[in-house]
């Protein structure tokens, strides 16, 4: 069959997806991130940010003086 991939927003969000993946009888795997959720968090709203035109460039040569 098929492999779904959940991303929830929350612990509240992933009790419920489990609760309803036990209740099918579904069987699943839990993988623990690597990551502290709360870097992960501010690297994406970095890269938000670079989207909507907030950062500032610096050339590489500019790095060096």
């Amino acid at each position: 069959m098929g492999t779904l991939i959940v991303h929830p927003d929350n612990e509240e969000q992933l009790t419920a997806v489990k609760a309803v993946l036990n209740a099918l009888k579904i069987t699943f795997e839990e993988e623990k991130s690597i990551y502290n959720s709360e870097f992960v968090a501010e690297i994406l709203q970095a890269e938000e940010d670079i989207k909507n035109g907030k950062g500032v460039k610096i050339r590489t040569e500019d790095l060096w003086k």
